[in-house]
């Protein structure tokens, strides 16, 4: 039987350059719904339900491929998989899990404006991962970009002090660096899954988001059995949206890895632009305060975050 023709997803026709702008955007505008979402909310059954989204739309084009072999773009289109290789997705699944209950419980706690920078970072845990675990030796510029972005990171947590955020003894800043890490280990994985594990993109966002649901029922089982003391649940529509945001963004950013002409560091860089969308939003939407104070910082942290890429 002839292999079924499939179509090129629609980000192939899409400049990288552009498609990394247009992604940062989305993830901009994801952080800006979560904050929505968990703000005076109860933090479980927002990730369940986001999840619970982000799940029926993968299982939903999961049901379409097979039933019309050749409907759906390439892009949309996952592998066959064996026990082990499901394995390893529930894996990354798990490490995600991690990080979210982490970062969202922060995020309610914590400024927007203050928790977007921190989760800019990521990229810093990767490289200090790298050198910890893959013996690599950093450049000068990554040398120069790791003080930049500490340095800037400290001026973030002067401000911070004002408004009752005080960076050495505030749990929840240890929360968001805790969902952070997380999340550095969760890219470094990525790197595996999709590089010496042979896995497509489909496949890891398809299955991940799957597993990530499963992972999250218990949590959801114990809120809703009040096993533990816990807020009051308030639909709001950010909650789903923060699920479409997130496919989207990822969806338009592998893309712009796929693209042959791409350069990884300069896409990665452009993404980080998503913490000026979220900084801009939370002073804008949010009424966050001291937002010129904190910009210097912000812009800091992403200038240090690019020499690191860059380096």
């Amino acid at each position: 039987m002839a292999p079924v023709a499939r179509r090129p997803g629609l980000i192939f026709f899409v400049h990288w350059i552009l498609a990394s702008l247009i992604s940062a955007i989305f993830l901009g505008v994801y952080e800006l719904c979560s904050k929505h979402a968990v703000r005076e909310n109860a933090v479980l059954p927002v990730l369940f339900f986001s999840t619970l989204t982000g799940a029926a739309v993968w299982t939903f084009l999961l049901v379409v491929d097979f039933i019309v072999p050749g409907a759906l773009p390439s892009s949309f289109v996952t592998q066959s998989l064996t026990a082990h290789q499901h394995l390893q997705l529930a894996l990354k699944s798990a490490i995600v899990t991690g990080s979210w209950i982490f970062t969202y419980f922060a995020l309610k706690q914590l400024p927007l404006s203050i928790a977007s920078p921190i989760r800019a970072t990521g990229p810093l845990f990767t490289l200090f991962g790298a050198i910890l675990i893959l013996a690599e030796r950093p450049s000068i510029l990554e040398m120069i970009g790791i003080l930049t972005t500490l340095a800037s990171f400290a001026g973030l947590s002067i401000v911070g002090r004002r408004e009752g955020v005080h960076f050495h003894r505030n749990k929840w800043v240890g929360f968001i660096l805790g969902g952070t890490l997380l999340g550095a280990i969760s890219a470094l994985y990525d790197k595996y899954l999709l590089g010496k594990g042979g896995f497509t993109v489909p496949t890891v966002q398809a299955w991940f988001s799957i597993y990530l649901l499963v992972f999250f029922v218990p949590f959801m089982i114990g809120w809703q059995r009040r096993w533990w003391d816990r807020k009051q649940f308030h639909w709001r529509w950010s909650i789903p949206a923060i699920a479409l945001a997130l496919l989207v963004a990822d969806y338009i950013y592998f893309g712009a890895l796929r693209n042959p002409d791409s350069l990884v560091s300069v896409v990665m860089s452009l993404r980080r632009g998503s913490t000026l969308v979220a900084f801009a939003g939370s002073v804008w939407l949010f009424r966050e305060s001291n937002g010129r104070q904190k910009l210097p910082a912000v812009i800091g942290i992403l200038v240090g975050i690019a020499l690191t890429i860059f380096g």
